[in-house]
């Protein structure tokens, strides 16, 4: 097994606006950076409703995982941040209708705000598939 972390890159994902990869893998094991609402082609859905920014959101993170070898059923934890406690529900609904029968261990933290205006951002670690 190599010792080398691989950058993962994806044009079915936003391209990361700053000094980090949108995924780093380490061996098997999967890190993908917090996925806001940004659409592939770099446009924002910060002015849509929660549910246009979250499944947007969700689909670049499964479109990162897909690049990197992985998909939902080997993601091990995923952390999410949300505006507003009163989103909880939709998010939940939401994630599980789009992550299937995978139920990986996650955190979902309420916040005061986010970048761009976003109501949600989501990370996950996975490994790669098998």
């Amino acid at each position: 097994m190599s010792d080398t972390i691989d950058r993962i890159a994806t044009k079915a994902a936003s391209t990361p606006a700053g000094h980090y990869s949108q995924a780093t893998a380490w061996r098997d094991l999967v890190f993908v950076s917090g996925q806001l609402g940004a659409r592939a082609d770099g446009s924002h859905t910060a002015d849509q409703p929660f549910e246009a920014q979250v499944r947007q959101a969700l689909a670049s993170l499964l479109a990162i995982l897909a690049e990197a070898g992985s998909g939902p059923q080997h993601i091990l934890r995923v952390t999410a941040y949300i505006v507003g406690v009163g989103n909880w529900p939709d998010f939940n609904r939401i994630y599980a209708e789009m992550l299937g029968d995978a139920k990986p261990a996650r955190t979902v933290v309420p916040v005061p705000e986010l970048h761009h205006g976003y109501l949600a951002e989501i990370e996950a670690i996975a490994v790669r598939g098998r």
